[in-house]
């Protein structure tokens, strides 16, 4: 089995919603047997549901990823590079491209175009490999920087990179020496700095899709009601975190 699909796999089956499932499923096989057991599972099951479904335990497992880098402004000297790293797309040929953009990949191309309009001198590297589509991330992002205005010559793609780490890694000869914005979601952001930097890159941070803000907001009994939202949030972190203990035990 290839490597890339054994990693996705077994991360896909330590998510908290597949640990809540397995759980559920421990309780019903040992119910006749064992319910003293049967029944621990399911509490921790309901638990682990509940809790992770929750605003505040959401926000305060995601906060510490976030509050890392701040959002971008303005580079000091002239940017050369901005690199929007991969995410998620389908290909739909009666859609538009930005319509076909996952969240991930709209969120990262908007903050991009963004800083485009504050350094017009920079080019665009779009990141990401095709997977199980017909078209690769990268190309699927050109498409719609191309619709919301950017030239294709101020886009270069990148087209075969399946994960952070191999991204930093094809990049890496192309901006060596480069002033670089990294482009990626806020609760990526800190493992893909750390991917560059192990590189000898050391972009400008210009984090995309912020989830915890409002924080410090006024809070009302909504904020307490558990939403799948919220359990989606908690996978987020909790992926990331278990990315940065793998990128930790690996250096």
């Amino acid at each position: 089995m290839d490597l890339f699909l054994l990693k996705k796999i077994i991360s896909a089956l330590i998510m908290p919603l597949s640990i809540v499932i397995l759980l559920l499923v421990l309780a019903i096989i040992f119910y006749q047997y064992k319910k003293r057991f049967s029944y621990s599972c399911l509490i921790l099951a309901t638990l682990l549901l509940t809790l992770g479904s929750l605003g505040p335990v959401a926000n305060l497992v995601m906060a510490p990823l976030e509050s890392q880098y701040s959002a971008f402004t303005r580079s000091s000297k002239p940017v050369d590079y901005i690199i929007i790293l991969g995410c998620k797309h389908t290909t739909d040929a009666q859609l538009p491209a930005t319509s076909e953009l996952g969240v991930c990949s709209l969120q990262r191309l908007v903050e991009a175009m963004r800083i485009l309009r504050i350094h017009p001198e920079a080019h665009l590297i779009t990141s990401g490999y095709a997977g199980n589509d017909e078209t690769s991330n990268a190309e699927k992002v050109k498409q719609a920087a191309m619709l919301l205005g950017v030239a294709e010559r101020k886009i270069i793609v990148e087209g075969f990179a399946q994960d952070t780490e191999e991204e930093a890694q094809l990049m890496a000869p192309r901006v060596s020496g480069k002033n670089v914005v990294l482009v990626t979601n806020s609760d990526h952001m800190p493992r893909a700095i750390k991917y560059f930097q192990r590189e000898g890159i050391n972009p400008i941070a210009a984090p995309a899709g912020k989830w915890t803000k409002g924080m410090n907001d006024e809070k009302y009994w909504q904020d307490y009601i558990p939403t799948p939202k919220k359990l989606e949030q908690t996978t987020y972190a909790w992926y990331e975190s278990i990315g940065r203990v793998v990128q930790w035990l690996k250096s």
